[in-house]
């Protein structure tokens, strides 16, 4: 699966021409070494206090190599999380729509409960530039994806019927975990991801007459 984090926008050269992004070599080794360094730093700081010199002689590059690539913090921090997403997060195939819902929603909370994770979601919170924006709208593709692959087979083994929005299956599936990591900071175990679980999958079973149909057709007033 392409990494999300390999699209960041990268910003132009001095003279207008983009820069050129090499995916192999010594541009690999250090795309790796900074974002590592990021995590690491969100490890022991907030957003607000990183500092993008800090995460250059973390890395042992040069600042101004961390601003040609990434242009500011936020994006720097959003291309860490996303190269986090593809290790932490991988498709659960354990034969069955509620074992690899359940699954999955495991690592989730697993994974959104470190302190790095934690920060990003704040940083998420905010508002922010246009063009980070739209970064950080990609990382909903990486999450797409996996639930995606998820409710395909769970089609193709008679669980589901074709047409389940899965923007909402995985909004109504994480959304409790960040209210509880955000918000409430209330503590959530194995039993509230069962719970969970079951929501969405009773969601899902009322939902499937209208996505198997379609939209209902409007009422004739008398």
């Amino acid at each position: 699966m392409q990494g999300i984090g390999d699209k960041i926008q990268v910003m132009p050269e001095p003279g207008g021409r983009p820069a050129s992004r090499r995916t192999g070599g010594r541009s690999a080794r250090v795309r790796s070494a900074v974002l590592e360094a990021t995590i690491d730093t969100l490890l022991t700081q907030t957003v607000d206090d990183l500092s993008i010199a800090e995460v250059a002689r973390h890395a042992g590059v040069h600042e101004t190599s961390i601003y040609r690539r990434w242009g500011n913090k936020a994006n720097l921090i959003l291309d860490a999380a996303l190269s986090r997403v593809q290790v932490e997060l991988a498709l659960p195939d354990t034969g069955s729509l509620r074992g690899d819902l359940l699954a999955l929603l495991r690592a989730m909370a697993a994974f959104e409960a470190t302190p790095f994770v934690e920060a990003v979601l704040r940083l998420n919170v905010g508002e922010d530039p246009p063009e980070v924006a739209a970064n950080r709208a990609r990382v909903w593709v990486e999450a797409d994806t996996l639930i995606g692959a998820v409710l395909d087979r769970a089609e193709a083994r008679g669980e589901l019927p074709v047409g389940i929005d899965r923007r909402l299956a995985l909004e109504t599936l994480i959304g409790p975990l960040q209210v509880r990591l955000l918000l409430s900071r209330e503590p959530f175990d194995d039993a509230y991801h069962e719970q969970i679980v079951d929501v969405v999958l009773g969601g899902l079973a009322a939902a499937a007459p209208r996505a198997a149909s379609g939209p209902a057709a409007p009422r004739r007033r008398s």
